[in-house]
């Protein structure tokens, strides 16, 4: 291999593991700090061992329904609550959890999802350009 290639090399593996850091360092922020805005909730769902687990996140409406997104990799959430699709929910401005149905969302739904609350390239690139899931909460 000749100089100039392993320079190339070098420098990208430089830039690549700044990039995983700065993917890293945003995902273990936004999990530890958990930010609640106006259109933030709270969903419990439980694991395999009935273990309840409290996630911060954000709350989109579209068509007098409720939805919420798996944005980013830390989606232990997302994964309980296709296994348990019961979960709980506190809605903003609340002070109680209420019993809610996680439905995944398949065709024309996920497909107006998608459309309505697309992620700008930055966005999807801070968060390591993980795969975008919705469900869709409905009251039980």
């Amino acid at each position: 291999m000749n100089k100039p290639t392993k320079w190339g090399l070098i420098v990208f593996g430089v830039f690549f593991l700044a990039y995983v850091g700065w993917v890293v360092e945003f995902e273990y922020s936004l999990g530890t700090n958990q930010p609640m805005g106006g259109n933030s909730i709270v969903i419990a769902t439980y694991n395999e061992d009935n273990q309840r687990h409290e996630r911060v996140l954000s709350l989109r409406q579209v068509n007098g329904n409720d939805y919420v997104a798996a944005n980013h990799w830390p989606r232990a959430w997302y994964h309980q609550a296709l296994d348990n699709p019961n979960v709980e929910v506190k809605m903003a401005g609340s002070e109680e959890f209420a019993p809610y149905l996680a439905i995944p969302l398949e065709g024309e739904e996920d497909s107006l999802l998608r459309e309505e609350y697309a992620l700008s390239f930055r966005a999807r690139a801070q968060m390591g350009f993980p795969p975008r899931y919705f469900l869709r909460l409905d009251p039980r």
